[in-house]
């Protein structure tokens, strides 16, 4: 960032040190502005239809939470909980579109890491679904050798 924009956002932030457990916004939650760990990890969770919930992922230092729902206004498609104390950054939804919209080489690094969660989460599911045809496979090859 430059120098500018450096200032600009160092006034828009809200920093804090949160403990344990602190959960930074829950699945289903208005959006109200994204999360940036500076230190620390964060579990990343949703809500099955039976209403367990399953980790997705653990985010870790520099990683930026809540982005897409902050984006687009929608609710958080997941729910951020710390798993130790962490240094974190709130940054309001309406300052941080001013934010972007003032600084278009930022707001063009956000469209990167937003099509990098996106490719993330593709890779992911590539991973279970094929993890689950080779259970399968592993199945019937078992069932016709018995």
């Amino acid at each position: 960032m430059s120098p500018e924009a450096t200032h600009v956002f160092d006034e828009i932030k809200e920093q804090a040190v949160l403990g344990k457990g602190a959960l930074l916004f829950a699945e289903g939650e208005a959006s109200r502005g994204i999360y940036l760990l500076c230190e620390g990890r964060a579990k990343l969770s949703i809500c099955s239809e039976s209403g367990r919930r399953l980790m997705l992922r653990v985010a870790g230092p520099g990683e930026v939470l809540g982005l897409g729902a902050t984006l687009s206004g929608e609710a958080y498609e997941v729910t951020a909980e710390l798993l130790e104390s962490a240094q974190v950054v709130f940054v309001k939804r309406k300052e941080l579109l001013k934010f972007l919209r003032e600084n278009p080489l930022i707001c063009m690094e956000v469209v990167r890491r937003l099509s990098n969660d996106l490719h993330g989460a593709y890779e992911r599911v590539r991973s279970i679904g094929l993890n689950r045809v080779r259970k399968a496979r592993l199945q019937r090859s078992r069932a016709i050798a018995s």
